[in-house]
């Protein structure tokens, strides 16, 4: 019995596996002169993500990264101790990492 489940079971895996194989060199067989002749203006529709729901690795690492740097600077804002001199010069970096006119206000935001 458990034998009999055993071969069923391989003879459906096998029966979906060999369609998706063949299909797939079929289908890179047929891309192949297409690409070759279109070299002028290459397809970057492949490269659509508008129905993501997550943002790349890279820009999560960036916010996470400009979070911090803006929580250290709501910190200096905040302390009386630290020269003036300083914290602008530390907002006109973060500005310049953001891309936006930082202040102490806008660092709300993060």
């Amino acid at each position: 019995m458990l034998r009999r489940a055993l071969l069923a079971s391989f003879a459906l895996l096998f029966s979906a596996v060999l369609p998706a194989q063949t299909s797939t060199v079929q289908a890179d067989v047929s891309l192949a002169p297409v690409a070759a002749t279109d070299t002028a203006k290459p397809d970057r529709s492949f490269r659509d993500t508008t129905g993501y729901r997550y943002p790349a690795l890279a820009r999560t690492r960036s916010d996470l990264q400009n979070l911090a740097y803006a929580l250290q600077l709501r910190d200096y804002c905040a302390d009386e101790r630290v020269p003036d001199d300083f914290v602008k010069a530390q907002l006109e970096s973060f500005s310049r990492i953001t891309g936006r006119a930082e202040t102490c206000r806008t660092l709300l935001a993060y």
